[in-house]
Parts: C-alpha cells; structure tokens; sequence
C-alpha cells in the first residue's frame, strides 16, 4: 500500500511541476506585451485552469502524502 502513495505522490509532483512551469511561461510571455505589471487582471480561459489544476494537484500532494505517513506507520514490519 505504501508503495502505492509514493508512486502517486512522484506522479503527482512531476505534473505539479510541469503545470508551474506552465504558468510561470505564461505570465512571463504576457508580461512581454504588457508594461505595467501592477495592475489587477482576473485570470481567463487556460490561465485559470491552470491555476486551479494547481491548486487541486498541491492539495492531492499532501493527502496523499500524509497517508503515505500514516499508512506506513500502521504498516507491519
């Protein structure tokens, strides 16, 4: 069962990785055309969706993580 969690919890972290080099390329492509950062702008379209993909995937990361914990100390050994 353990080795379970940490299968899902590599698999989890590498696309978590992947999704913010996503949105850091796309703020940094944005802010290309864009010269005045501070501005407030909501987020639209893919932006957005990468953005709550990240917010789910960090959450899955550390369920699953403290799962991978717990089931490990409940483990025989």
């Amino acid at each position: 069962m353990v080795t379970y969690f940490n299968i899902a919890e590599i698999i989890i972290s590498i696309v978590l990785i992947l999704v913010l080099l996503l949105q850091s390329r796309g703020a940094g492509f944005s802010g290309t055309f864009n010269s005045d950062s501070s501005v407030f702008r909501t987020r639209r379209g893919v932006e957005k969706t990468l953005f709550q993909l990240t917010i789910f995937l960090a959450a899955l990361f550390v369920v699953i993580s403290i799962l991978s914990v717990v089931a490990a100390k409940s483990a025989p050994v």
